[in-house]
C-alpha cells in the first residue's frame, strides 16, 4: 500500500517561516524601488516624467533635467549609505548582544568624524580615499575604547553601560571636533556642513571610491550571520557548538566598523539609522541573522532615502540635512528603548 510521504515534524512550519521571510525581503525591495523613484522625482524643483527620462538618457538641457541629473548620484549615495548603516547597526547589536547598539550612540561615527577632521586640519587630506581610510581608523579606535570602558566594573558590558560610555565618548569627541574646526576658518564651512550628515554632495566619483570598502564590510558582515546566531546563545554555549567566539566577534565587529567608517567619510556622521532599522526588521523578519542582516540593509536604504526626500520637501526651496531628519525620528525611539531596558534591569 502506498501513501503520501509525510514531511518530518517541524519541516512545514519552517517552510512557512522561510516563505514569510522571503516575502518580507521582497516587500522591502519593492519599497526601496519606490523610494528611489520618489527621490529622483521629488525635490526643491518639480520635474515631470519627460524630464526624468531625458536626464537618464544623458540630457541636461533644462533646469529640470539638470536637477534630475544631480539627484541620481545623491539617491544612490542615500541607498548605499543607508544600507551600510542599517547593516552595521544590526551587526553591532548582534556582536554586543545590546539592543541599544548603534554606530552613532556608541560614538563610533563621532570617532570617525574626529579622525577626518584632524586629518583635514592637520594633514591636508583632500581625497575621498584618504577620508575613508582615516575614518575607518578613527571608528575602530573609538569602538574598541567604548567597549573597554563599558566593560569595566561589575556585570561587564551591559547595554546601559555601553550606551552611557558611548554617549560620554561621543560628547567628548564632539567637543574636540568643535575645537579643531573653530581654529580653522579655511575648513570650517566645509566640515560644519559635513558634520551634520547628509547626502546632498553625493557624486559618482565619491561612490566609486567608497564602494570597494563597503563591499568588504558587507562581505564580512553577511559572512558573520551564522556566527552571530551562535553568539546570541551566549559565549559558553557558542563555544560548545564549536564557534571560535573571539574570532567570530572580531570579524563581525570589523565588518561593522568598516561600514560605518566608510559611510561617515562620504556622508558625515548620520545617527540612529543603525538603531531603528534592525528593531523594525526583527518584527518583520525575526531574529535569525541570515535574514535579519539583508533586511536591515534594505530597511536602512529605505529609511535614509525617505528621510532625504522629506528633508528636501519640508523646507522647499531650501532643504534639511538628512542627519537632522534621522535624529528627529530616532531620538524618541532611543528614549523608549532606554526606558524599557532600564525597567528590565531593575
Amino acid at each position: 500500500m502506498t501513501g503520501l510521504a509525510l514531511a518530518p515534524p517541524g519541516v512545514a512550519p519552517r517552510r512557512r517561516l522561510a516563505r514569510a521571510r522571503a516575502l518580507g525581503l521582497a516587500g522591502l525591495a519593492v519599497l526601496l524601488v519606490v523610494a528611489v523613484a520618489a527621490s529622483v522625482a521629488f525635490g526643491a524643483r518639480d520635474v515631470g516624467w519627460a524630464d526624468i527620462v531625458a536626464a537618464f538618457g544623458g540630457q541636461a538641457e533644462t533646469f529640470e533635467q539638470a536637477a534630475v541629473t544631480k539627484r541620481i548620484p545623491r539617491t544612490l549615495l542615500a541607498v548605499v549609505a543607508g544600507a551600510a548603516l542599517g547593516l552595521s547597526g544590526a551587526v553591532m547589536q548582534g556582536v554586543t548582544r545590546n539592543p541599544l547598539a548603534d554606530p552613532g550612540i556608541l560614538g563610533v561615527n563621532t570617532g570617525a568624524a574626529l579622525a577626518v577632521s584632524l586629518g583635514v586640519a592637520g594633514f591636508g587630506l583632500v581625497t575621498h580615499t584618504a577620508y575613508i581610510w582615516t575614518a575607518i581608523a578613527g571608528a575602530a579606535v573609538t569602538a574598541a575604547g567604548v567597549y573597554v570602558v563599558g566593560s569595566l566594573g561589575r556585570g561587564g558590558a551591559t547595554p546601559l553601560k555601553l550606551a552611557l560610555a558611548g554617549a560620554a565618548t561621543s560628547a567628548a569627541l564632539s567637543s574636540l571636533i568643535t575645537a579643531v574646526v573653530l581654529g580653522r576658518n579655511d575648513i570650517a564651512s566645509v566640515l560644519r556642513s559635513w558634520q551634520i550628515g547628509g547626502v546632498g554632495g553625493g557624486s559618482f566619483a565619491a561612490l566609486g571610491q567608497v564602494l570597494p570598502f563597503l563591499a568588504v564590510g558587507v562581505a564580512l558582515s553577511i559572512g558573520s550571520a551564522r556566527s552571530l546566531n551562535s553568539l546570541a546563545l551566549g559565549d559558553e554555549l557558542a563555544a560548545g557548538l564549536g564557534e571560535r567566539v573571539a574570532v567570530a566577534r572580531a570579524g563581525a565587529a570589523l565588518g561593522a566598523v568598516v561600514l560605518c567608517g566608510a559611510t561617515t567619510a562620504v556622508a558625515g556622521p548620520i545617527g540612529f539609522v543603525g538603531l531603528v532599522v534592525p528593531h523594525a526588521c526583527r518584527l518583520l523578519i525575526g531574529v535569525d541573522h541570515r535574514w535579519l542582516l539583508p533586511a536591515s540593509a534594505l530597511g536602512g536604504a529605505i529609511l535614509l532615502t525617505v528621510s532625504d526626500i522629506a528633508g528636501r520637501l519640508v523646507a522647499r526651496p531650501s532643504e534639511v540635512d538628512v542627519g537632522i531628519v534621522t535624529a528627529l525620528v530616532g531620538a524618541p525611539f532611543f528614549i523608549h528603548l532606554v526606558r524599557r531596558q532600564k525597567v528590565r534591569e531593575l
